[in-house]
């Protein structure tokens, strides 16, 4: 839910810049490439943190080398927030963030069916992850 409060509150506070006369978050557009970023370098900072551990779990056994998974995705994650903001490279970063969520979906399967922690904290039910999993690939489309 954080990464959620996370692009809310961000594209609120870069919506309000605009408002208040800071040309570069005019409209609706950049706001949300710099909440989208925002949301996404908080998503990543958890594969190297303390809630390493929990995100390593939550990747089905089935795949090789957990770790690795999950920091391929936390550098993923960080280009793609980079990529975000560009408009040379937003479109092609939107694509591939959208390509990466659906990838890593099985994973946020296997914790809320397997009722894993992250940080302590119980991960949402699958019906709440789906829906915020739509709302982030449906911000993530309209940055890009």
């Amino acid at each position: 839910m954080i990464p959620f409060y996370a692009l809310l509150v961000s594209y609120l506070i870069f919506g309000v810049l605009g408002i208040l006369g800071i040309s570069h978050f005019h409209g609706w557009h950049t706001p949300l490439q710099g909440a989208v970023a925002v949301m996404l370098l908080l998503a990543a900072s958890a594969h190297w943190g303390k809630r390493r551990p929990d995100l390593i779990r939550m990747v089905p056994q089935f795949f090789p080398r957990p770790d690795l998974i999950v920091t391929v995705t936390g550098c993923l994650e960080i280009a793609g927030a980079i990529g975000i903001l560009f408009p040379a490279t937003s479109r092609v970063a939107s694509i591939c963030l959208m390509v990466l969520l659906v990838a890593m979906f099985p994973a946020n399967v296997h914790a809320a069916r397997s009722k894993l922690t992250i940080g302590g904290k119980s991960t949402p039910a699958l019906l709440v992850r789906t829906v915020l999993q739509l709302i982030f690939l449906a911000a993530i489309y309209l940055a890009g």
